[in-house]
């Protein structure tokens, strides 16, 4: 049974990984909250994937400087949370239960407070 769980954690970051990627070219997959998920869910499912993906230049350009911080930029705040509050949106106007739209109501509302008040925010480096 472990080992199962171990091959769903590796298969979902593979994706997550894959997904994040894309989100590089694409604005509309948030790259930053893709790969913390991809980082989770090696780290949870194999310490090769995870020494892997943990010493891939994606990993230090995206997600090392908030992983040693805790703290983003406003821009890269902003864009995750337009992103997910895009799609979020979508969900609730196509979803007709009344319970699945509180719940999406609640999420977003935990993600802003976490966004504004969890995550410190740093000032724009001058390279980009």
């Amino acid at each position: 049974m472990k080992k199962i769980v171990k091959i769903l954690f590796v298969t979902l970051g593979i994706t997550t990984f894959v997904l994040g990627t894309i989100g590089i070219i694409l604005p509309a997959l948030p790259t930053t909250p893709l790969y913390l998920l991809t980082c989770f869910l090696f780290a949870k499912g194999s310490t090769r994937f995870h020494g892997w993906f943990i010493g891939t230049k994606l990993y230090k350009n995206h997600l090392e400087a908030f992983v040693s911080t805790r703290a983003m930029t406003l821009k890269m705040k902003l864009r995750i949370i337009l992103t997910a509050g895009i799609f979020m949106t979508f969900a609730f106007v196509l979803v007709p239960s009344q319970i699945v739209r509180i719940i999406i109501v609640c999420a977003l509302v935990f993600m802003w407070c976490y966004f504004a008040f969890r995550i410190k925010t740093i000032p724009q480096d001058n390279s980009d």
